[in-house]
């Protein structure tokens, strides 16, 4: 089904549904959006300013909590992801950007357990070398991949590459993939730190 006069939200940033979202409101055009979503109960949709253009597929947020308002209109926001959609048609009319656009459900699959559990190890791994913190494995065998990667800045293109999959089974593969990259990198990061803490040399212990 399609939705008109949805409002959009242009952004150098990719949300994903259940991804809290601070927001700087400052712009007429999206103080007006703003005051529309609150007065209405209504989502608008972040979709990815990206150096080659508008992404097509954002996601709809919902406003958590107004943080604050400022004396010259400016509003601090925290906006929560709720689902993907694809824009179909841009609109022009309204005094803020919105388009056609139709809310995206995933194509209807067996789960792949494997792939899920398989996330979710990495996913537990990652937070317990970036943190310290053992999770609570039941906490995260009930996670989404959505959900884990909405914790982690795994960069735009990886969080525009998991809102494109029609699949939650892609995407925890896809999770999978970015939590061990990760923490490859994070294992590269403690030896180039302890290399450099060594001032080069090797130490011998015995």
């Amino acid at each position: 089904m399609l939705v008109r006069d949805f409002p959009l939200f242009p952004l150098g940033i990719v949300a994903l549904p259940s991804e809290l979202v601070p927001l700087h409101i400052f712009e007429e055009r999206y103080k007006s959006m703003v005051a529309r979503c609150l007065e209405e109960e209504s989502e608008f949709g972040i979709v990815w300013l990206a150096d080659d253009g508008l992404r097509p597929i954002g996601c709809a947020c919902r406003i958590e909590e107004i943080l604050e308002r400022l004396p010259d209109g400016r509003i601090n926001l925290v906006a929560r992801g709720t689902r993907p959609f694809r824009i179909e048609q841009r609109q022009e009319e309204l005094v803020y950007p919105a388009g056609v656009v139709e809310f995206l459900d995933d194509r209807e699959e067996y789960p792949d357990e494997e792939a899920a559990e398989a996330a979710r190890g990495a996913y537990a791994e990652l937070v317990l070398q970036a943190t310290d913190r053992s999770p609570d494995p039941a906490e995260i065998g009930a996670m989404t991949a959505y959900e884990m990667a909405a914790t982690v800045e795994f960069g735009l293109d990886a969080k525009q590459g998991l809102l494109d999959l029609r699949s939650e089974s892609a995407r925890m593969k896809l999770v999978a993939r970015l939590c061990r990259a990760a923490l490859k990198r994070l294992e590269f990061i403690d030896r180039a730190q302890a290399r450099a803490q060594s001032n080069g040399k090797v130490h011998f212990t015995g």
